[in-house]
């Protein structure tokens, strides 16, 4: 019987799920990062050309991996590499994959040295994030370009000189040892975060939440769980970004403008992502090793769990802060350490701890737009107006995003209304 034309999401559909499968597969088979990608991706581009036409095989999975070893052949016979690589790729087993919705413990040991190369310490932060982007999650060089708003050429040499270190360093793509894991953890959750962070909250883009960061970092968490299970820390980032993301269709209005946490409309929050972050959260809690991102998880979830922004239990979010503060110090736990003493002790207390942070900052001042705004929140709560009106200026020339930069704006006229 014939096979039925593939649609394009089929071959989407087919993409998200075996792209990160086939290059783990091919970085151990070939050794080489560079030359894995390219052969991946020659044959995604060959099943997009020949699927709709013919139709999917019953195995994708395994016409992929078939593919992509031949073009790994014809590519190895034209490099200079030939005696190094050649016989390793015509070693290749036949055996192709089987299509099944989980890794067994042989893929899970790929992803997780995929990852690990990827946060090699001899790599740059935006190389990592980058190759992580390309790499792990199979996005285009495009659409990183994109995301972090550099031309395509631009990225492109970066990429190129990330893979050239990895090369010339002899970078391994192997089965990593537990000691490894344990020493490169933090880097791979340090950047799945800092994707979420840049979706959630761009610094690069005139929207305030850019929704395709915010999903592809999630994918990471979740692929990060099922690499390594019975690591709290994992578990709690992952609860973290989908309590934040859970908010996403309330953080803005229908023009696209900011809505202050206190007048979301909590109904429009995404409740089942919210449980299954509590669920994670749980099972991380339970394992008895706290850290940051649990205790920021668990803000968090006070947030998402309180019926309404006047029934927010601030003293435990402070608690929690405390705690955040003593494994995490920095400038900004501490200013939103700053704000839940605001909604505790009151504005006064909250602007002395702002103050007390100016003064003990390396040269004297703490410049960032979440800073600013939070003292001129509390200054306005003190109806000092000029004053408010003065950081609201100082906040709105540190903000990069323009959907906050409106926010700013918005509550400075509203601020400047009472003192005219």
């Amino acid at each position: 019987m014939p096979r039925s034309a593939a649609e394009p999401g089929d071959i989407a559909e087919v993409f998200a799920t075996h792209w990160p499968r086939l290059v783990a597969r091919l970085v151990r088979d070939l050794g080489d990062v560079g030359l894995a990608e390219d052969c991946a991706a020659e044959a995604f581009t060959e099943a997009s050309r020949l699927w709709p036409e013919s139709g999917m095989p019953d195995r994708p999975a395994g016409w992929l991996h078939t593919v992509a070893r031949r073009r790994a052949v014809d590519s190895v016979r034209r490099s200079a590499r030939l005696r190094q690589l050649l016989p390793q790729v015509l070693l290749l087993t036949e055996h192709q994959w089987q299509d099944r919705p989980a890794m067994n413990p042989q893929e899970v040991d790929d992803h997780l040295s995929l990852l690990l190369g990827c946060v090699h310490p001899a790599l740059s932060e935006p190389a990592r994030v980058a190759l992580t982007l390309r790499i792990v999650g199979g996005l285009s060089t495009a659409q990183i370009a994109q995301a972090f708003f550099v031309s395509e050429a631009t990225m492109t040499r970066r990429l190129t000189r990330a893979k050239a270190k990895i090369r010339d360093a002899g970078i391994p793509f192997t089965r990593s040892d537990r000691e490894t894991l344990q020493q490169r953890l933090p880097a791979v959750r340090a950047v799945v975060y800092s994707i979420f962070t840049e979706g959630h909250l761009s610094t690069t883009s005139p929207e305030l939440v850019r929704g395709d960061l915010c999903d592809e970092a999630i994918w990471l968490g979740e692929l990060l769980v099922q690499l390594v299970p019975t690591d709290p820390e994992v578990a709690g980032l992952l609860a973290l970004m989908l309590l934040h993301d859970a908010r996403r269709a309330g953080r803005v209005d229908s023009s696209g403008a900011p809505v202050l946490l206190a007048e979301q409309d909590r109904s429009t929050w995404d409740r089942q992502m919210i449980a299954r972050a509590l669920a994670l959260l749980e099972g991380a809690h339970a394992r008895g090793r706290g850290g940051p991102y649990q205790y920021q998880a668990a803000i968090a979830a006070l947030h998402a769990c309180s019926p309404s922004f006047e029934d927010t239990d601030w003293r435990a979010i402070l608690a929690l802060y405390d705690v955040l503060l003593s494994h995490q110090p920095s400038t900004v736990v501490a200013v939103n350490r700053a704000v839940a003493v605001r909604y505790v002790h009151g504005p006064r207390a909250g602007l002395e701890i702002l103050e007390d942070l100016q003064i003990a900052a390396a040269g004297g001042a703490v410049n960032s737009a979440a800073y600013h705004g939070a003292r001129a929140e509390m200054l306005s709560d003190l109806g000092r107006w000029q004053d408010s009106v003065a950081a609201f200026d100082a906040a709105l020339a540190t903000a990069s995003n323009g959907s906050q930069q409106r926010l700013l704006r918005r509550r400075r006229d509203e601020v400047a209304a009472p003192g005219q």
